[in-house]
């Protein structure tokens, strides 16, 4: 491939790569390492930046997500290590910073010491616009990879010759000032509001199946730096929490800064107002155990309170009857899976989609059928499990909160299983995480996506662990306190803050 990554697989091949996200980025990388000549269209008009601030100022309409709190988790931090050990050198010169599992563990944890496998317990702190500007140097820098910018695809091409009952061949791409151009392969990493079924139909494809639940949340987000002579407040376990009608987190970035989320549920319109106030976010944050200590007045702030709403759960199934609605075409991250962002996964499945994407390619570099069915499988058996594992959350979670907003009790049902559920979490696992290494460490490899979804609940020994702690949950002291515990008594501490 002309450089000191392998053998050439993608000689000769010229790849389209439509989204210069962080999905289309990794495909970019990827597909450029192993020999294709990649040209990446992105519709924003966004030029190279020369500094991980300057890229913060990015004008990025297409993905206003950019301007919220993400987060680089354990499972993105070993793809990099494995796979790409330049771009994660890169992104720590640019300022990002390792956050190593044992770190900061509870002051109340007893008996904790490493254990093999903590390696991988690495989560990255870094801004989502410096990760998207190194990743996009790093791509650039491999000289098969050019980045075009204000450039709008509206379609694909299709070779015109199609024998009945077959697949259309796409052969590139339609641009909006009538124009097109030509690939071997096209790569769909336009985002979650991508209209890649609306350019399936247009060229005669079966209709694309699609999955979509509301997220129930909307996302309040804003960015500090700390200022001279200040640092980071201690982190003494998790940096985050759930009072059922909030839910919140502290995320830390590079070159000293962090950021604050606040989510609430889409339907409550008052909290939602209250909230986006620059001064009442702030005040809502002093009220918060963990977000408190960081606006003591350590830090200013970067920008204002960022809102975005309209965020949805979706999977698209580009594989049907174990065929492809059509050839020469692959659709990677949001474009055909997308997750609720109050997780944190958006970034890490990206990149890991990517990887497989490269993966199936060159297992099959010359038939492009076997490519979309090997990455359909792949998708299907490491990524799909975590969207419907975050659907499942959110059902509960809109259940918790409609319940909270009439001023019900969600749990009030003894025969509920889900309000059972939620007891042994709240009285069992948030103590045991505080309490025992054994379960704070499965819980960790979870949210860090190194292990299955339903790894917790599978695991004997950690379940055991946590109905113990459950069942003395009348022999302790009180747990303590997140936050506010109801909604209006939150809203008469923003009144009295704003008096």
């Amino acid at each position: 491939m002309g450089n000191a990554h392998g053998t050439p697989a993608g000689a000769d091949k010229q790849v389209i790569v439509v989204g210069g996200g962080v999905s289309g980025l990794s495909s970019a990388l990827k597909l450029g390492r192993a020999g294709f000549r990649v040209t990446v269209l992105e519709r924003d008009p966004t030029e190279m930046p020369s500094s991980a601030d300057e890229a913060f100022e990015w004008d990025r309409r297409g993905a206003p997500q950019v301007r919220h709190s993400h987060a680089f988790l354990g499972r993105l931090y070993g793809l990099l290590r494995d796979n790409e050990p330049d771009l994660l050198a890169a992104l720590l010169d640019a300022g990002a910073t390792e956050m190593h599992f044992g770190d900061n563990v509870p002051d109340t944890l007893e008996g904790f010491a490493p254990e093999p496998g903590d390696e991988d317990l690495v989560m990255l702190a870094c801004r989502r616009t410096t990760f998207e500007w190194v990743l996009r140097r790093t791509a650039l820098a491999e000289g098969n990879v050019q980045f075009r910018t204000g450039i709008a695809v509206e379609g694909f091409t299709v070779a015109p010759d199609r024998s009945a009952g077959a697949a259309p061949l796409v052969t590139g791409v339609r641009l909006a000032d009538g124009s097109t151009l030509s690939a071997d392969l096209v790569v769909v990493a336009a985002g979650r509001r991508s209209v890649l079924p609306e350019w399936l139909a247009d060229i005669g494809c079966a209709p694309m199946p699609e999955q979509v639940e509301d997220t129930g949340i909307i996302y309040l987000s804003r960015f500090y730096r700390l200022r001279d002579g200040h640092d980071l407040p201690p982190r003494n376990g998790l940096i985050g929490g759930d009072l059922g009608y909030l839910k919140y987190g502290v995320f830390v970035g590079d070159n000293r800064t962090f950021s604050l989320t606040l989510a609430a549920p889409s339907d409550d319109d008052h909290l939602r107002k209250v909230l986006s106030d620059d001064e009442a976010f702030e005040n809502a944050a002093r009220t918060l155990d963990v977000a408190e200590p960081y606006v003591d007045g350590r830090a200013e702030a970067l920008t204002p309170v960022h809102v975005i709403a309209g965020l949805l759960n979706r999977r698209r199934e580009f594989v049907v009857d174990n065929r492809p609605l059509a050839l020469g075409v692959h659709p990677v991250g949001d474009s055909v899976v997308c997750t609720n962002p109050l997780y944190g996964r958006g970034c890490t499945t990206g990149y890991w989609s990517a990887h497989l994407l490269s993966r199936a390619i060159a297992e099959h570099p010359d038939d492009l059928e076997a490519q979309s069915l090997r990455f359909h499988a792949l998708v299907a058996e490491e990524i799909v499990p975590w969207y419907e594992s975050g659907v499942a959350q959110d059902a509960e979670a809109r259940r918790v909160a409609t319940a909270l907003m009439a001023g019900e009790d969600p749990d009030a049902d003894p025969n509920d299983p889900r309000a059972f559920m939620r007891g042994v979490f709240r009285d069992g696992l948030a103590p045991a995480l505080r309490f025992d290494p054994v379960v704070l460490r499965a819980f960790m490899r979870n949210v860090n996506l190194l292990t299955p979804p339903d790894a917790l609940l599978k695991d004997q020994d950690v379940m055991g662990r946590i109905f113990a702690i459950w069942n003395d949950r009348e022999n302790r002291p009180p747990e303590p306190r997140l936050g506010p515990k109801t909604r209006a008594e939150m809203l008469e501490l923003m009144d009295a803050f704003a008096a």
